[in-house]
C-alpha cells in the first residue's frame, strides 16, 4: 500500500483523495481549516467542496501538515496556485527522502510568472522528483467515478511512470510525457480562455463565435507555450486542446461562469464574492501578458480580458475590438 498525502482539500484535492483511497493507497488529507477538518472526519465527506461523495475509509483528513506527510511515498499538491510556495515552503522538512511531489494546481504566481512546478523546484531539495498532472477533469465527475483522462508530465520518467501506475483506475487513464512547461501553460491559460468563453455565452453570440474562440484561444496558448520551451503537439493534447475545450463548455468550470458574470454586467468584485471555490483565471490573465510580454508573445485574447477583468471595457467592447484586430494568415509564420 503506497501512502499518500494529499495537500488542499478543495473540490480537486479531495477528489483526488477520494481517488487514491479507492484505488487502495492509504491517504491523509491535510486542510489548513482545523474546522473544515473536523467537519469532514464527522461526516466522513467533505460537505464544503465535494458534497455527497463519502471517504473510502483508507482516508484520513488532518490539519497538521506533519502528520499528512508522515512516511508518504507520494505528497499531491492540490494548494491554489497562490498558495502554492507557502505551503510546499512549510511541507519541505517533512518530506521523506525520495517521496515524489505531484502538483496538481492549475496557474501562474503573480509576482514571479514561475509554472507551478518551478516553484516547487525553487522550494525543495535538489533532486526531487517533481511530477505535473493536469488535464481536462472536472472534479465532481471524477469523483463519480466517471471516465477521464489526464496527463502527468516529468522530466524524471522514472517518476513519471510510477505516478501513472499508481494513479490508474478503470475511470481514470493518464498519458506521460515530458514536456512539463506546454502541460503547465496549457492549463494555466486555459482558464483565462473559459472567462472569454463565459463572456460570448452570456451575450449570446452563438456557436460560430465560441469556436473561433476556443481555436484563437489555443492558439495564443500555444505560441506562449513554446516561446518557454513546451511543445505544439502537447497543446494540442489533453492538457491542451482537452482541457481548453472541457473549461470553455462545461457547466462546472467555474471559470466560465466567473465569464458568464461579467457578461451580465455583474462587476468582479460582487462576483468574487459569492464563489467558494477559486476561479484561477482571474490571477492567470495578468501573469499570462506579463509572462507573453518577456517573450514577445501577443495574447490578444487574454489582453482583452485583462481590461473586462478591470474594468476598463465593457464585455461586448471587448469581443468586438477582438473582432476589428488586423487580419492575419492561418497557420501563422513560425
Amino acid at each position: 500500500m503506497t501512502r499518500v498525502g494529499v495537500l488542499g482539500a478543495g473540490s480537486w484535492g479531495t477528489t483526488l483523495a477520494v481517488h487514491l483511497g479507492h484505488v487502495g493507497h492509504e491517504v491523509r488529507l491535510w486542510a489548513r481549516d482545523p474546522e473544515l477538518v473536523n467537519r469532514m472526519r464527522r461526516d466522513r465527506m467533505n460537505r464544503a467542496y465535494l458534497p455527497e461523495i463519502p471517504f473510502p475509509s483508507t482516508l484520513v483528513p488532518c490539519d497538521s501538515l506533519e502528520a499528512a506527510l508522515d512516511r508518504a511515498d507520494v505528497v499531491v499538491s492540490a494548494v491554489p496556485s497562490h498558495g502554492t510556495r507557502a505551503v510546499i515552503r512549510a511541507a519541505r522538512t517533512s518530506l521523506a527522502d525520495g517521496a515524489i511531489v505531484v502538483s496538481a494546481a492549475k496557474g501562474l504566481e503573480t509576482d514571479t510568472l514561475r509554472r507551478m512546478s518551478e516553484v516547487m523546484r525553487e522550494e525543495l531539495d535538489p533532486g526531487r522528483a517533481i511530477v505535473v498532472l493536469s488535464g481536462p477533469s472536472f472534479a465532481a465527475e471524477t469523483a463519480r467515478q466517471l471516465p477521464t483522462a489526464v496527463c502527468v508530465a516529468a522530466e524524471n520518467v522514472d517518476a513519471a511512470a510510477f505516478v501513472q501506475q499508481e494513479f490508474r483506475a478503470r475511470y481514470l487513464r493518464l498519458y506521460v510525457t515530458d514536456d512539463v512547461a506546454g502541460v503547465e501553460l496549457g492549463g494555466a491559460l486555459k482558464n483565462v480562455i473559459a472567462i472569454a468563453a463565459g463572456v460570448n455565452d452570456a451575450l449570446k453570440l452563438g456557436h460560430n463565435a465560441l469556436a473561433a474562440l476556443i481555436t484563437r484561444g489555443l492558439a495564443e496558448t500555444t505560441r506562449l507555450a513554446c516561446a518557454v520551451g513546451g511543445r505544439p503537439e502537447t497543446l494540442a493534447g489533453l492538457s491542451g486542446l482537452g482541457d481548453l475545450v472541457l473549461t470553455c463548455t462545461g457547466a462546472l468550470s467555474r471559470n466560465r461562469q466567473l465569464g458568464i458574470e461579467l457578461g451580465r454586467g455583474r462587476p468582479l468584485i460582487d462576483v468574487l464574492a459569492g464563489m467558494r471555490m477559486v476561479a484561477e483565471g482571474v490571477r492567470t490573465t495578468d501573469a499570462a501578458l506579463a509572462l507573453g510580454a518577456r517573450y514577445g508573445i501577443e495574447l490578444p485574447i487574454a489582453a482583452q480580458m485583462s481590461d473586462v477583468l478591470a474594468g476598463r471595457k465593457t464585455p461586448r467592447t471587448a469581443v468586438e475590438d477582438l473582432m476589428l484586430r488586423p487580419q492575419r494568415a492561418e497557420p501563422e509564420p513560425r
